[in-house]
């Protein structure tokens, strides 16, 4: 059962779902890459403040579920509005860096990509994505469209993921 906790800050309320150590199963499809399958933890933070620091590390798995080698690691901090919108920025050791907005109505977000910002040898040319959080039958649903210089917004990452 998740609770909201007392000293929140109020800002965070509409984000308090979020909060927490989640685990779980994904898979990834990319044109010209194989189907495959990984694990996935997120973890939603707050300190006190009106934000949420993200963190999110994922591994592919072999077919014992053991995980096999590192896919992706991506940190940022959350921002909800006043007006029901949150602002999210993120980055990744893959050499982007990335400002999300979107909605949040009810236990569910939707966000698209304002601006994606890549180094010069970025491991991707990605240009562009959108990304649904909801909270469903108390597991964290979480899927990432993405578009690339060679490639339209197309399905690129999706999870379940349990309350740990």
């Amino acid at each position: 059962m998740f609770e909201i906790p007392r000293d929140l800050n109020p800002g965070l309320i509409g984000l308090a779902w979020l909060r927490g150590h989640w685990e779980g199963v994904g898979y990834r499809q990319w044109p010209g890459e194989e189907k495959t399958s990984y694990t996935i933890a997120i973890d939603f933070a707050d300190n006190g403040g009106d934000y949420l620091h993200y963190l999110a590390q994922s591994f592919e798995v072999d077919e014992n579920g053991t995980p096999v080698r590192a896919l992706d690691m991506e940190t940022g901090f959350w921002r909800p509005l006043k007006d029901g919108t949150v602002e999210v920025t993120m980055c990744s050791p893959d050499g982007y860096a990335e400002i999300w907005f979107g909605k949040l109505i009810g236990a569910r977000i939707d966000l698209i990509t304002d601006a994606v910002a890549r180094t010069q040898d970025a491991k991707v040319k990605y240009t562009a994505g959108r990304r649904l959080y909801g909270n469903v039958d108390s597991k964290l649903m979480f899927s990432f469209d993405r578009a690339t210089e060679d490639e339209e917004l197309q399905p690129y990452t999706w999870a379940t993921l349990e309350r740990a």
